[in-house]
């Protein structure tokens, strides 16, 4: 049985709120505060797959937490039946149109309603359970995209979806009727389980996963891009993830904190200057898309005319 790694560090409760803003901020589902409201006390958790990591990650988070830890905490070996508890207790089932995003282990007792359809999903250690709000973003977009269109034109479209995760954003494109889905990750470890969750739905075949970084993931010109990865990555690649839209295509960029937001729009802005551009909000947490025109040189945007953002 595989054992996981956990740095559990206790931190001052008045500082517990400014801990989650870090969290937040820096978008890594493997860290996590728990707080205690009758014990008045809270924790700062992180769950690793190597003691080394989980060393490595706790250096880099010590000095940015709002208050020092109190105490030093050391790596703890955590069996694969805790481990599993642990993160299922955070994964709930939720719903967006005609579309369930279901944890695997309530199989049994789901029941959609006639017409929808269920993507069963054990995320593991790999971000996207669909339960954080930068996922929905994308998944928000995907479905709105996808009602727009016939059968026969969403099965000729490209979709890449950038920073795959647990695959459940390819995996939802393949539910919606999309065809040509690839997904790509830096961590092998969520590739790995991007193809488990593609089989666990009779959709392998269906999505293609890679382990690839940015910018060498995006081979193909995409119709649909999703890139649901923190700001700071999306700007450095804005030039690249701008040029792998196909002429009429949507990039769609998520992971992004609302106070963020106007300084991803400001690296992609020169780069699209003419696209269709609009942005929304859940929580703390935006989203941009980005239409590129057609081909035809006087359609600025799904409409025709200049440019709007929304």
């Amino acid at each position: 049985m595989s054992s996981q790694w956990e740095i559990r560090a206790e931190i001052p409760p008045s500082s517990a709120e400014a801990a989650e803003g870090l969290l937040l901020e820096l978008g890594d589902e493997r860290w996590t505060l728990f707080e205690d409201a009758l014990a008045l006390r809270a924790w700062v958790i992180g769950i690793f797959p190597a003691e080394a990591e989980a060393v490595a990650r706790w250096r880099e988070l010590r000095p940015r937490l709002p208050a020092a830890p109190l105490g030093e905490p050391a790596p703890r070996s955590i069996d694969e039946v805790e481990w599993r508890d642990s993160y299922r207790a955070h994964f709930h089932a939720w719903t967006f149109g005609r579309l369930h995003w279901v944890p695997v282990w309530e199989r049994e007792k789901f029941r959609p309603p006639p017409g929808h359809a269920v993507l069963w999903l054990d995320p593991g250690l790999a971000f996207g359970t669909g339960n954080h709000e930068s996922t929905r973003l994308c998944i928000e977009q995907l479905t709105e995209m996808e009602a727009s269109l016939s059968a026969a034109a969403k099965s000729g479209l490209r979709v890449v979806d950038a920073g795959c995760g647990s695959g459940i954003l390819a995996l939802s494109a393949a539910l919606l009727g999309f065809g040509g889905i690839v997904g790509f990750d830096i961590d092998p470890e969520a590739v790995r389980v991007s193809r488990e969750n593609a089989v666990l739905n009779g959709l392998e075949g269906r999505a293609q996963f890679f382990a690839r970084a940015l910018p060498d993931g995006l081979r193909y010109q995409a119709d649909i891009l999703l890139a649901n990865i923190q700001s700071d990555i999306l700007i450095r690649h804005a030039a690249a993830l701008a040029a792998s839209i196909a002429p009429g295509g949507t990039l769609v960029l998520s992971g992004i904190l609302a106070s963020e937001l106007r300084d991803v729009r400001s690296a992609f802005s020169a780069l699209t200057a003419d696209w269709w551009v609009s942005s929304r909000t859940d929580g703390e947490w935006s989203s941009l898309a980005l239409v590129r025109p057609k081909a035809d040189p006087q359609r600025s945007g799904p409409a025709g005319g200049k440019p709007k953002i929304r």
